[in-house]
């Protein structure tokens, strides 16, 4: 981004946030919060529905679980927890298929007879 669109952002938020009498530390409060709640979510659905496990299901879960879903399906998991197995990788330099449609079909080895 170039500095005079740069600059003309920033002056149009600040113009806005006077406007609603809005003050930085307001704006850093909230990114807090929201990252805090973020932090604190245990369920999430594919849209990007949260849930901490606390208080009353919402309607996501209710659904959910009603059509026979387990709550664990949802369940956030935290990179300490699930650690990703790193994949081997493949050179692809010196195979004469790769990318083209014989790379993807898989043959049958039929021994000489």
């Amino acid at each position: 981004m170039d500095e005079r669109k740069r600059d003309s952002i920033v002056a149009y938020l600040r113009r806005r946030m006077a406007e609603f009498d809005i003050s930085p530390e307001a704006i850093a409060a909230s990114i807090a919060e929201d990252q805090r709640r973020l932090s604190a979510v245990r369920y999430r659905d594919a849209s990007g529905n949260g849930w901490d496990g606390q208080g009353a299901a919402p309607q996501w879960v209710v659904k959910a679980t009603s059509a026979g879903q387990s709550l664990e399906h949802f369940a956030v998991r935290s990179t300490v927890d699930a650690p990703v197995a790193k994949r081997a990788s493949i050179d692809w330099r010196d195979d004469p298929f790769a990318g083209s449609r014989l790379a993807t079909i898989k043959h049958e080895h039929h021994p000489a007879s």
